[in-house]
């Protein structure tokens, strides 16, 4: 079956979106490809589809546990047989996923970064015949895109032991960024394909205010339809969206603070319509399929040209005319500044940081490589009386230099820890008759539950022993209050995976040189905003393009600064042929004297357009 039957089949589409029949052309021929679509132009399909025309499981490789969810539900109810893998899983539950990816029918394996480099799936590697590589939001392998992940550099080993080709796509990539992906990814030949950014329905607009409630209440009031407001703090995002609501607007807001319920409920309130403006920080957005955002609203400084252009690209994805809209302030400048400077914290700092972690787990020299720990930031920071933000920001950097993977907000199965001892175990009276073969079963099944919490598999231990899940976490909770075992109960929380074992002080190689380069690059970053909403001479779109390697873009003629240039050029057109009209027999001479009095206002433009006019050009 050809590409557009299969487009036709699954998706019901009749002709390819812009670039989406070249990329896919150039998979199937076994190309390494390098996809570079805007935010909403469709990236999913490019990879979809051809997996769909050849033999094998695509393995896609993506580090938003959502959106990997959302396009397996989607692929699922396709009819397309999707699997995922992904942090918080158990052993057993990610080898029973590999061993369905391997000897059942699938066609995609879905997987987190950190799981690349695990014994477990690189023994499963040469049973999956693997059709395609794929790797979503590929600017995380480079170290200068603004989102570097160190679990992306294991997809170049990877390429090593899979003979399949590279189907590498992202939305935000510079030049710069785009050559390191494909030389990171081992390109057998460079290939880079590149879909137009610009997008002629999206009106750009920068304001300079003060009141930016003031301003977001009128832009809420005279814009019909959904949106989008980001801000950077969650407490400025619940406060926001109670003075929308104040104002009578549909508003309510969304951050990575709250539950994975609420947050599940209020993204369908709003896809549906029932919530009209989500106000939100980037947690909020990633993966969210809904075409007809009317507009989107920063009302804080963005970090970086790529975050802003995703972001505002989830506006007008219907092609009907829709705003993106920054407000700023001399105050914004500053706060941006300042944050860039926190956000790489002291080398020491970091250092410290690190030791800190495993002090707090416990965890002794030498030991801990790929540990799984719940994380409490909050709980952390308190404890060490630490800045919340700066244990953050020394998180990121640790990260960075691959010392840990950090994962926020992630499904955590159940985790037990024997604190009896061991020989004492086989003396005990046991209320309950299941919690003694529960115990074996424990024992038998989870290597080092004596010395650190460890996560169980509740459906296979419920099996095991012949219980239900609900018995299983009853005998769990009556075991840990006789104080046989720690119980720590399933939940969502920010992981961290510990990448080696616990170096001593002195050998935390934190890459001095990297860091600088970094930092270097963020602050280049954040000039770029600052000179994109300072300037106002060209065109907004054209400016960002740049950023992006597209130069030479044609004004879009509908942001500010085009609408202003438009204004200033009407006017000075009514004046020339004001002065023609009061004038008829002058001519070039008589006008170049009338511009020069400073009184009219006029350049050497005028001139230009005087010509016009008396050539009949203009009128």
């Amino acid at each position: 079956m050809d590409a557009l039957a299969i487009l036709k089949q699954y998706w019901g589409y009749d002709s390819f979106r812009p670039m989406q029949e070249e990329i896919v052309e150039a998979a199937v021929r076994g190309d390494d490809v390098l996809a570079i679509l805007p935010t909403g132009g469709g990236k999913s399909v490019c990879f979809q589809v051809p997996a769909l025309m050849k033999d094998g499981i695509a393995l896609v490789v993506t580090p938003l546990i959502a959106l990997m969810k959302d396009q397996v539900q989607n692929l699922e109810a396709r009819g397309i047989r999707a699997i995922a893998i992904h942090a918080g899983m158990t052993r057993r539950q990610v080898d029973t996923a590999l061993n369905n990816a391997a000897y059942g029918d699938y066609k995609f394996l879905y997987l987190s970064p950190e799981r690349l480099g695990t014994d477990l799936f690189k023994s499963y590697i040469e049973l999956l015949n693997i059709s395609f590589l794929v790797v979503d939001e590929a600017h995380c392998i480079s170290q200068w895109g603004y989102d570097f992940r160190p679990d992306y550099l294991a997809i170049g080993e990877l390429r090593k032991l899979v003979d399949a080709p590279v189907i590498a796509l992202t939305a935000t990539a510079t030049p710069q960024v785009a050559e390191d992906i494909m030389e990171k990814l081992r390109f057998r030949k460079p290939l880079m394909l590149k879909s137009g950014f610009e997008r002629p329905n999206l009106s750009y607009i920068v304001r300079n205010c003060e009141d930016k409630t003031g301003q977001l209440l009128d832009i809420c009031h005279g814009v019909p339809g959904s949106g989008i407001v980001y801000l950077r703090s969650r407490k400025r995002c619940e406060e926001t969206a109670a003075i929308l609501r104040s104002q009578g607007i549909q508003a309510s807001f969304y951050h990575a603070g709250l539950g994975s319920e609420t947050r599940a409920v209020r993204q369908e309130a709003w896809k549906k319509g029932d919530i009209r403006v989500m106000v939100c920080t980037n947690a909020f957005g990633m993966g969210i399929d809904k075409a007809d955002v009317r507009f989107v609203v920063h009302s804080d400084l963005p970090e970086s040209p790529e975050a802003y252009f995703q972001e505002a690209g989830r506006a007008g994805r219907d092609g009907k005319r829709s705003y993106a809209i920054l407000l700023w302030n001399s105050g914004d400048l500053k706060r941006a500044r300042q944050t860039l400077s926190a956000s790489f914290p002291p080398l020491e700092y970091i250092a410290d940081i690190y030791q800190k972690l495993h002090a707090f787990y416990g965890i002794p020299y030498d030991q801990g490589e790929n540990r799984v720990l719940k994380f409490n930031p909050e709980e952390f920071a308190r404890h060490f009386k630490l800045s919340r933000s700066a244990l953050h920001n020394a998180l990121v950097y640790l990260e960075r230099s691959a010392h840990i993977s950090y994962c926020p907000d992630t499904e955590i199965n159940t985790q037990v820890r024997i604190t009896a001892e061991r020989d004492a175990l086989y003396g005990m009276a046991f209320q309950e008759p299941l919690m003694a073969p529960l115990l074996e079963y424990i024992m038998r099944k989870c290597p080092g539950v004596f010395s650190y919490a460890v996560p169980i598999d509740e459906d296979h231990a419920a099996n095991a022993i012949g219980t239900t899940v609900p018995m299983l976490r009853q005998l769990l909770y009556q075991l840990s209050v006789e104080h046989v075992i720690r119980y720590i109960p399933c939940d969502r929380s920010d992981v961290i995976i510990l990448r080696h074992n616990r170096l001593a002080p002195g050998n935390v190689d934190l890459q001095e040189k990297k860091y600088l380069a970094l930092k270097e690059r963020a602050a280049q970053r954040l000039e770029a905003m600052t000179e994109y909403v300072q300037q106002q001479d060209r065109c907004r779109p054209a400016f960002l393009l740049e950023w992006f390697g597209q130069k030479d873009s044609a004004p879009c003629g509908h942001c500010d600064v085009c609408r202003a240039k438009k204004n200033g050029d009407r006017a000075v057109l009514d004046a020339v042929l004001k002065f023609v009209r009061e004038n008829p027999d002058a001519g070039a001479a008589e006008f170049k004297a009338y511009c020069a009095s400073p009184s009219n206002g006029l350049g050497a433009e005028a001139m230009k357009v005087f010509r016009k006019v008396i050539d009949g050009e203009l009128s």
